[in-house]
């Protein structure tokens, strides 16, 4: 049976990035995009061994490393191009056009409809009901074990770092279109999310990251969104 549980994000525009942090997330500038629907959680490892049934791709890294191993966890290890693999084959089984969220529709996924926070739930760390703020932990903890955002999406700013379509460029937001952004070229992908392996395990909205597309990392995961007709 496919996962396909997922929430509306509504189509506006919103203040991306942030200031008195990393250049990389200044300036900020307003950026609208179109509705979309995105998955509640992170791609889990029962979903994707359902992938790996159907297509026999090769696993990921820690699969079935004990601390990382639970049907409910977050997929790790999975890198991004394996990631772009999996929406691909989700769009063939379901008939709906699914893939990778863009930096701009993770930040707005992320903020949950509120402005201004730092994080889903306001400009504090420990403001968001984590039981295990302060890492690094022993793995990732099972997706939806933290409350939701405004959205209803659970971990968006914890648990693993989640692919995102764009290529990672450090100074895009200087010469980004308002409308539905989406860097490309450039040896980097970049990532949104906080990580179990942090000393401090939750990530503001604005904070970005990137690995090359053919790294596996123990903190990466994916989620994937669903574009509108």
């Amino acid at each position: 049976m496919l996962d396909l549980d997922r929430v509306l994000v509504p189509e506006g525009s919103f203040l991306m990035g942030s200031t008195g942090r990393g250049d990389n997330e200044q300036p900020v500038h307003e950026v609208d995009v179109r509705a979309f629907e995105m998955a509640v959680t992170p791609v889990t490892n029962s979903a994707y061994c359902r992938y790996l049934a159907d297509t026999q791709d090769d696993a990921p890294p820690w699969l079935d490393a004990p601390g990382f191993d639970n049907d409910e966890q977050p997929v790790v290890g999975v890198n991004w191009n394996q990631a772009r693999a999996y929406c691909s084959w989700l769009s063939e089984r379901s008939g709906v056009l699914i893939r990778l969220p863009t930096e701009a529709e993770r930040e707005k996924a992320a903020r949950g409809g509120v402005e201004g926070r730092l994080f889903p739930w306001g400009d504090d760390a420990d403001g968001g009901g984590h039981t295990r703020l302060r890492g690094p932990l022993p793995g990732p903890d099972p997706v939806a074990s933290t409350p939701p955002n405004g959205y209803g999406l659970h971990n968006v700013a914890d648990t693993v770092h989640e692919w995102c379509l764009d290529a990672y460029h450090e100074n895009f937001y200087s010469v980004s279109p308002d409308r539905e952004p989406c860097a490309f070229g450039g040896a980097r992908r970049a990532a949104r999310g906080g990580s179990w392996r942090h000393q401090i395990v939750v990530t503001p909205c604005p904070a970005r990251s990137s690995l090359p597309p053919t790294f596996h990392y123990s903190d990466f995961g994916f989620r994937w969104i669903a574009e509108l007709p």
